[in-house]
């Protein structure tokens, strides 16, 4: 090994590529440090920060790198099959995220949308379960989620479970429901309670509840339409 060249232990560990990403976020590092964690290792004689940076200066940068081919990708020094496949996987998997359509999402613009959306899943459970589906700005449903499952108690359901997914979700809107297994949706004194808990910690967040659907047999209630919301 060349006692000139600098390896990746030799960097401080703050600012080595894995320890910054752990610390800082993936949009902390740059292009060729991202793609020396894919790489994981360098040569003996250059680091992984070197041959990442070799390896864009190459393709002269993402743009071309993005439609590089295996054998080209071999063709550089230090490059194996092994180190290749990561990147090009890593590639198309940016790719297709990128490609995704999400025309084919189910749009919620009533209750009874919501209600069909989950009535086949829901009619039939023994116990209670509280879902939340989350919305995107278009009202189409980008995640289901079961919150709680037991009878629905004001002290038990904490929003903070409800808008940390929404959160996390960067949902726009939120549709509560839940299931009552005696088959009669009637709203309990709990159920407009939760709602009314939800409605007022989505006010503070800037997350909206839009509805809180209870679903029986074959039938539901919705507490917006009740005049709970």
């Amino acid at each position: 090994m060349s006692t000139n060249t600098l390896m990746i232990r030799d960097f401080p560990q703050d600012e080595r590529p894995r320890e910054r990403f752990i610390n800082h976020g993936p949009q902390s590092l740059s292009n060729h440090e991202l793609i020396a964690i894919l790489l994981r290792t360098g040569t003996k004689d250059e680091s992984v920060l070197q041959l990442s940076n070799r390896l864009l200066t190459h393709f002269d940068g993402l743009r071309m790198l993005k439609g590089a081919t295996l054998e080209e990708m071999t063709e550089i020094k230090g490059i194996g099959a092994a180190k290749a496949i990561q990147i090009l996987a890593a590639v198309e998997i940016g790719r297709r995220i990128a490609n995704l359509n999400y025309t084919d999402r189910y749009v919620i613009r009533s209750p009874e949308d919501g209600a069909k959306y989950v009535m086949n899943d829901m009619r039939f459970l023994t116990q209670e379960h509280f879902v939340c589906l989350f919305l995107n700005t278009k009202n189409q449903v980008i995640h289901k989620q079961t919150v709680f499952i037991g009878s629905l108690n004001a002290s038990i359901v904490h929003p903070r479970e409800v808008f940390r997914e929404a959160l996390k979700r960067s949902a726009a809107s939120i549709i509560a429901l839940h299931n009552h297994p005696s088959g009669d949706p009637t709203p309990s004194r709990e159920d407009i309670e939760v709602t009314k808990r939800l409605v007022e910690c989505g006010k503070i967040i800037g997350i909206d509840l839009l509805d809180h659907l209870i679903i029986g047999e074959n039938k539901f209630v919705s507490l917006k339409e009740k005049g709970y919301l």
